[in-house]
C-alpha cells in the first residue's frame, strides 16, 4: 500500500480539560504570542488533504471555528480522553487514513505524516506512532539510551472507527493500550537534523513558558 497526502485527514487534539492547567483551556493558551492550536493546525495543514483538516474541542467552539477549521465535540459523554478526540476524527476525516497531533507540541515535525505512513507501509500496520529519544534535561545533558512513544501522535486507518468505539463503550481509556490490541508500527524520530525537542509538551503553565522560552 501507498499513502499519499490525499489519503490523510488530520485533526488537532484540543479537547482536554486542562485538569493541570487550572482548568483553563489549553489549546488557547498563547504560545509566542499565538494560540497553541493556532500553530498545530498551521504545522499539520500541509500534511492533511486539503480541506480535510479537523479540530477536536470540548470547550470554546467559537473561539476554535475562528481558526478556519471545523470543530469537533466528544460523540461520547464524561471526558473519556484523547480516544474520543481520535473517534471524532475517524466519524469525520472522510479519507482513508487519519493523522492526529495534540495541541500542546508546538514544535511537532513539519514531516510527521510522512514519516508516520513510511512507518505503516513497512509494517502493513494501522496505526503507527510517533517515537524519539528522550530530550536533553533542562541543563543540556542527554539521557542515553532512552526512546520514549508519542502515540498521540499517530496514524491511524479509518476502519479501525468500530473498534475504537467499542473500546470507549467499554469503558477503555487508554490510548496505547488500545493501540497495542492491533498491528502497531513506530516511526522513530532520531535521524540526523531532526530537532530534539520535537515531541516536548507542555501541561501547566510553567512547563509552556519554559517551553516558550527554549524555543526564544
Amino acid at each position: 500500500m501507498t499513502i499519499a497526502r490525499t489519503d490523510i485527514a488530520g485533526i488537532v487534539l484540543a479537547g482536554g480539560q486542562g485538569s493541570r492547567m487550572g482548568g483553563l483551556d489549553k489549546g488557547l493558551q498563547d504560545f509566542h504570542g499565538r494560540p497553541l492550536a493556532a500553530l498545530a493546525v498551521e504545522r499539520l495543514r500541509p500534511q492533511a488533504a486539503p480541506g480535510r483538516l479537523f479540530l477536536s474541542a470540548n470547550r470554546n467552539p467559537e473561539r476554535y471555528a475562528a481558526l478556519g477549521v471545523p470543530v469537533l465535540g466528544d460523540g461520547m459523554p464524561g471526558h473519556p480522553g484523547p480516544l474520543a478526540g481520535l473517534l471524532a476524527g475517524l466519524e469525520h476525516g472522510g479519507t482513508p487514513w487519519l493523522l492526529a497531533v495534540p495541541c500542546d507540541t508546538p514544535r511537532f515535525p513539519l514531516d510527521l505524516g510522512v514519516r508516520l505512513a513510511e512507518a505503516a507501509e513497512a509494517a502493513g500496520a494501522g496505526i503507527a506512532i510517533a517515537a524519539a529519544p528522550e530530550a536533553p534535561d533542562r541543563s543540556g545533558n542527554p539521557v542515553p539510551e532512552a526512546m520514549r512513544l508519542h502515540p498521540v501522535c499517530c496514524l491511524l486507518r479509518a476502519g479501525l472507527h468500530d473498534d475504537l468505539r467499542n473500546y470507549l463503550v467499554g469503558g477503555g481509556r487508554k490510548v496505547l493500550a488500545w493501540m497495542e490490541r492491533h498491528v502497531l508500527a513506530t516511526a522513530v524520530f532520531d535521524r540526523p537534523g531532526d530537532d530534539p525537542h520535537a515531541f516536548r509538551n507542555a501541561n501547566t503553565l510553567a512547563e509552556l513558558r519554559l517551553l516558550e522560552a527554549e524555543s526564544a
